[in-house]
Order: C-alpha cells, then sequence, then structure tokens
C-alpha cells in the first residue's frame, strides 16, 4: 500500500543524500519525480525503482548500502523494488569509475557471487517485497542484430567525454571495445524492466541517463536517475573497495565492524553518518555541532558511529557488546578471557593456522597479514611467514580486534 505521507515529505526524504554535481540535472529528476510520485499517488499504482549490482566479490559492504538505503526508503513508501543482480554485466566489467579495464570474471564467479549477495541484500531490503533479478535473463538471448540496434542510438563522441575514458584516451592507454558495451547493456536492463526510477553511485550516472536515452527512444517514459555519493573506505580517502582492503563487510562479526569502524579518520566520520547510518539529519547535525565546538570527544563521535553501524546488521545487543570488548581490550589493554580456542596436534605453520581460526580467508591475505606487522603471538609481532608454533597456550592476535588461544 503507497503511503499517503505528504509529498513534500516524500520528495524530503528521497532526494535526501542525491548528488548530481550538476544543478540542471538534480532540478529535471527532481520535478519528474515528483510528478511521478503524485500521479502514482493518484492511480494508487507503486512505482517501479530498481539497482543494479554486479557480483565483483563474496561481500556487499557498507559502500554497497548507500544505494541500498535509498532503495529501502522507496521501498517502505510502499513502491516495488527491484535488486538486479549483473549476472551477466559482471562478464564485462563496468569502467565507470576505473582508470583501467576492470578484470573480466567467469560464470563461475559471477554465480558463486551472486549467490552470496541475495543472502546479504535482505539485511536491509525486505526480503518478502524485494523482486531479485538477474540480467542475463534477457542480455544473453540478443542477437548481434540487437546490439547494433542499441549500439545505432549512441555516439562513440558520447563515450569519450566520460572523465575515466577522455584521460585514458589523452595518455594513449587502451580502450578496450567491450567495455563500451558495459553501459549499453546497462541501459538495456532499464528498457527491460520498464523502471520508473534507477538508482546508482555518483560514478554511474552515464550508464543511468544511456537507460534514459533507450527508453525514450523506444517510445517509453524514460526513467528518474538518482545518484549518489561513493562512501570511501576505512582509509577516509579513497572509494570502498574489498579489492582494496579499505572495506567494511556488512556479513563481517561485530567486533570486527566496530574496531574497523573506529579506524576511521576523523574527517570520514560524517559522510559515514549521512549515507550509512538511519540519523535523521537534524540530529546529525546536533552531534556534529557539539564536535565542532569541543563539547564532545572525536572518540565518542566514532564509538556512536560504531554502535549504529553493528546494530543495524546485528541488533543492540551486539552493538553493546562489541563496544564493551572494545574498551577492554583498546582502552584498558586487557587481553578478552572469553577468547575462542584452536587445538592443534602438533607444531603447525602460521600461515596455516590462520586459515584454521578463520583469522585469514586465504594464504595470500594471511602472508599479507603477516607482511604487514598485523600479526602478534603473546604480544610479539611475527615477521616469518614460514614460522611454525608448537601450541601451548599462546594467544595469537590479528590486528587490534582478533584473538585465538592455542592449545595442543
Amino acid at each position: 500500500m503507497l503511503s499517503q505521507r505528504p509529498i513534500d515529505e516524500q520528495m524530503a526524504l528521497l532526494m535526501r543524500g542525491v548528488s548530481f554535481g550538476d544543478p540542471t540535472t538534480r532540478q529535471t529528476m527532481e520535478r519528474e519525480l515528483r510528478q511521478r510520485l503524485q500521479e502514482a499517488l493518484a492511480a494508487d499504482r507503486p512505482l517501479r525503482i530498481y539497482l543494479g549490482v554486479d557480483p565483483t566479490s563474496s561481500d556487499i559492504h557498507l559502500g554497497h548500502t548507500v544505494p541500498l538505503t535509498k532503495l529501502r526508503q522507496f521501498q517502505d513508501l510502499g513502491h516495488e523494488v527491484i535488486f538486479l543482480i549483473g549476472s551477466f554485466t559482471a562478464l564485462i566489467g563496468d569502467p565507470s569509475d576505473k582508470d583501467k579495464a576492470r578484470p573480466q570474471q567467469s560464470p563461475e564467479q559471477v554465480r558463486a557471487n551472486a549467490q552470496t549477495y541475495v543472502a546479504q541484500v535482505h539485511k536491509v531490503l525486505d526480503s518478502e517485497r524485494t523482486r531479485i533479478e538477474y540480467n542475463d535473463r534477457w542480455l544473453a538471448p540478443l542477437t548481434f542484430a540487437d546490439l547494433i540496434g542499441i549500439a545505432s542510438r549512441f555516439t562513440v563522441q558520447q563515450f569519450l567525454t566520460r572523465d575515466n575514458f577522455s584521460g585514458r584516451f589523452a595518455k594513449g592507454d587502451p580502450i578496450w571495445l567491450h567495455e563500451f558495451f558495459y553501459g549499453l547493456m546497462q541501459a538495456y536492463d532499464a528498457m527491460a524492466l520498464e523502471t520508473d526510477v534507477q538508482i546508482g553511485g555518483s560514478e554511474q550516472l552515464f550508464n543511468l541517463m544511456a537507460g534514459r536515452k533507450l527508453m525514450e527512444a523506444n517510445g517509453m517514459r524514460p526513467q528518474i536517475c538518482l545518484t549518489l555519493p561513493i562512501l570511501v573506505g576505512t582509509d577516509g580517502h579513497v572509494r570502498m573497495s574489498k579489492s582494496i582492503g579499505n572495506y567494511i563487510g556488512i556479513d563481517e562479526p561485530a567486533d570486527d565492524q566496530y574496531g574497523k569502524i573506529m579506524s576511521l579518520p576523523d574527517e570520514a566520520m560524517r559522510g559515514y553518518f549521512e549515507l550509512v547510518t538511519r540519523w535523521a539529519p537534524d540530529r546529525i547535525a546536533a552531534l556534529f555541532s557539539e564536535l565542532e565546538q569541543g563539547a564532545i570527544h572525536p572518540r565518542d563521535v566514532k564509538m556512536q558511529l560504531a554502535a549504529e553501524i553493528v546494530a543495524i546488521y546485528h541488533g543492540e545487543k551486539a552493538a553493546s557488546a562489541a563496544e564493551a570488548r572494545f574498551r577492554s581490550v583498546h582502552q584498558q589493554r586487557v587481553i578478552p578471557d572469553d577468547m575462542p580456542t584452536l587445538r592443534l596436534d602438533g607444531p603447525t605453520g602460521i600461515i596455516a593456522i590462520l586459515r584454521a581460526a578463520k583469522l585469514a580467508r586465504t594464504n595470500s591475505e594471511a602472508r599479507r597479514l603477516i607482511e604487514q606487522g598485523g600479526v602478534r603471538l603473546d604480544g610479539e609481532a611475527i615477521a616469518d611467514i614460514g614460522l611454525e608454533i608448537a601450541p601451548q597456550g599462546q594467544v595469537l592476535q590479528v590486528g587490534k580486534r582478533r584473538f585465538v588461544r592455542l592449545e595442543a
């Protein structure tokens, strides 16, 4: 059932955080969205809203939740929501935010990652009211003649005006023909789904507008495009990405989420509050006003942020427990009493131990943790990736938050 909230209130909610970098585009999209909401309310017909995500890794991280949260806002207002998994476009690789070609994935990688996405996305969206789609359903059957027809709606110049392509062209770096296809395929998604609104990151505006153009060229009412800012990673500078390692997964343990938030640079905090919390704008403004006046310590602001993020994905009890453990381990410098125990048959290599204790998912990740100085045995950093440990009750620590006791 569609919400009966005044249109002005709905618009304030739905346009919150939306960013185009172009006031004219914003005015156009805002005007069209208002009109479409009014029509939907009058006809008692929900709008169709979609977000497409390519399953390029096995984890959904906080960066993904920025557009997902916008999707949930439409859902809570009674509109039809589609979460589209790019099961075909992931084979091409999205070049939107890249200064070089993105590595292509195998169909097997895409299918495996897609399965985990479906489970994780329901931590943000209502599972009973979310339609899951896969774009190989309509993209795979396209013929070469179909592709030529789609391509005839666009010019090479339009693609070369994009910053990532124009920069590579100026430097003489290769721009592969298949990278142009990505925008065409995403445009076709919008037409296949007959969407009213598409949501995406700010770097996706070209692809979203391509969908608008293709729909109009085929006699359809063009979709409204809403783009949102990119969430920076835990380094505070580069966009959140698993390949870079600066990400916070929504499926990560509560302690890991809490600790990663606490490691954020102070200047990144406001963006996180605005993009990935449930806080209202006036509450955020009041908190940062206190911070600017020196009435509250940045650490305490960050702890509120960490508690909110953990509560969203693990619940209030888990957030309280994560905060208590953080205070114990980091502020009071106490090793936790309730750490897990790993029992070993005898002397075992440190790489195998990290894998067995689930402190590293792969051998390469384990080596990287050691090389970066992030692994300690009874407080002493381990530098030798070939080290073998005879279990005698030692405490193995990874980073600042994860501990395991080694027993025979």
